[in-house]
């Protein structure tokens, strides 16, 4: 029988997502003007938003939270929306982890991150994963200490955690977290390239590795660069596809498929209401269409549509909708 359904594992955290009124200079004090907590993170982001697609998918979880009240209220998202949860673990020696996020007026937003219990995630929560499922997907890279450190024989724990995975038979995903300057992302991010199916990555991540310059001086995104990113990230060894994703569109390619440009919807900007987890909204719309065999491309127009519904909601799962819907939406707004 076919493998079938979507683990996702790696950084769970708690969002608390203000909106201000605009960044203060530094001293000075900025008015919040609303106020909420919503789930954050790839695993749950990309779990949550799949889960209220109704594609009637698998759905498991993998992660490491406190023994406190954002750790409860994870568990009890998780349930909401029939999730597995049976290897989320927790434990009393490090708090759930949490941002608190800042939205200004444009909808950009400013995030203050404490790691928290992903620093404590270890190739041992991964033993004994569910083998009917077809895709693990891990998030974030660079963000999660324990796997990120030196492996002797795989370049780094992260790696050898997703050649494991390979081993056992499911198609492997990655995503990485976007920091600017951040000298890691060549040691740490090209040694799980070669026991990866899937990439799906911002611009900002891909101009990290790839050293390349991805926006012009006017502010416009330079698709050759972009595109030659994407070539750079297959010959790493990306094994099925590559995503590169930016607000006018995503460059994707495969090793046995020419790579194209899929714009995305335009939104005004007195549209965007937040910006907060509209990445991983692209990812699961993504990976739905990968492990259903959609083309490349219809694979990343439900993952713009699915991402441009995150970004008429302050938090990252709120704007999520059914896959009926977005369908609709696609072929009413063909691009």
């Amino acid at each position: 029988m076919e493998r079938q359904g979507i683990i996702a594992a790696g950084n769970m955290l708690v969002d608390h997502v203000h909106k201000i009124v605009q960044w203060p200079e530094r001293g000075w004090l900025a008015e919040i003007t609303h106020s909420e907590r919503s789930t954050g993170g790839a695993p749950l982001n990309v779990l949550l938003t799949l889960a209220q697609m109704r594609s009637h998918l698998p759905l498991q979880a993998v992660g490491l939270i406190g023994e406190d009240s954002d750790g409860d209220y994870i568990m009890a998202m998780l349930d909401q929306y029939h999730v597995n949860r049976q290897h989320v673990q927790r434990t009393s020696f490090a708090p759930t982890s949490m941002s608190q996020v800042m939205t200004d007026p444009t909808g950009q937003r400013t995030f203050f991150h404490s790691p928290g219990a992903n620093r404590l995630l270890d190739l041992p929560a991964f033993d004994r994963l569910e083998g009917s499922m077809k895709i693990f997907h891990l998030g974030y890279l660079l963000l999660l200490d324990s796997l990120d450190l030196a492996d002797k024989e795989f370049g780094t724990r992260a790696a050898r955690l997703l050649a494991q995975m390979r081993e056992k038979g499911y198609e492997t995903s990655l995503d990485l977290v976007s920091r600017k300057g951040d000298p890691r992302y060549q040691p740490l991010v090209r040694p799980a390239l070669q026991h990866l199916d899937y990439l799906v990555i911002n611009e900002l991540e891909a101009g990290e590795f790839s050293e390349l310059a991805i926006r012009a001086p006017d502010g416009e995104p330079i698709i050759d660069n972009i595109a030659s990113a994407a070539a750079l990230l297959l010959q790493a060894g990306v094994r099925q596809r590559v995503v590169i994703h930016c607000p006018e569109g995503a460059w994707c390619e495969a090793p046995d498929e020419t790579g194209q440009w899929v714009p995305s919807w335009r939104l005004d900007q007195t549209e965007i209401v937040g910006s907060v987890g509209a990445g991983d909204a692209f990812c699961a719309g993504f990976l739905y269409g990968c492990h259903e065999r959609w083309s490349l491309r219809e694979s990343v127009q439900l993952a713009h549509a699915c991402a441009r519904a995150s970004l008429l909601c302050a938090n990252a799962i709120d704007g999520a909708k059914t896959l009926e819907e977005l369908q609709v939406f696609i072929s009413e707004n063909g691009v």
